[in-house]
């Protein structure tokens, strides 16, 4: 962005240099915006992918692997000289407790997940700002207008006597400015 002390060169420019600049701003100060938004956003989602993964595979663990699992480890437990009851049961909370601890992992990621607070800070400074800034009003432009007639006109005869008639005069004097 320009320096807004720096107000040397600006007293040259012109009005469409000026509207060029003020519009390249603007499309920087938003694409920037837009960027920042982008950065934000990316980083919660790829906390949320985390905690979605993590979930995923706890629901996995309980629906493929526990009937296997816990035929296998419930006939261990047994041959150890515990009841068969009291294998799969001891089985059952092993798999629970499995599931506990990688639903609260799920849990505390979504739970880190934010809004992007810089971008929507940014977003509503930027609205505010542009809030105090109202056009200016336009003449109202006539519906004919009058243009000088020039030496190297490619106006033909019939349209040169309907065109308005001006003094050189003026024609001179607004072909200098």
């Amino acid at each position: 962005m320009s320096d807004p002390g720096n107000n040397a060169g600006s007293a040259d420019r012109s009005l469409g240099q000026l509207v060029a600049a003020a519009t390249a701003e603007m499309s920087a100060l938003v694409h920037d915006e837009i960027a920042l938004a982008k950065a934000e956003v990316r980083q919660d989602v790829k906390r949320g992918a985390i905690g979605s993964v993590a979930l995923i595979v706890a629901a996995v663990l309980l629906l493929f692997m526990m009937p296997m699992l816990s035929f296998a480890a419930a006939y261990g437990i047994h041959n150890l000289g515990l009841g068969l009851a009291w294998s799969f049961l001891i089985v059952a909370g092993g798999f629970f407790l499995l599931a506990v601890l990688l639903g609260l992992i799920g849990w505390l990621k979504f739970k880190k997940v934010k809004p992007p607070e810089k971008s929507i800070a940014s977003a509503k400074q930027t609205a505010a700002v542009l809030q105090g800034v109202k056009p200016h009003p336009r003449p109202a432009v006539t519906a004919r207008a009058s243009l000088p007639a020039a030496s190297g006109s490619t106006l033909t005869g019939k349209a040169m006597e309907k065109a308005p008639v001006q003094d050189k005069g003026s024609s001179v004097a607004r072909s200098s400015t």
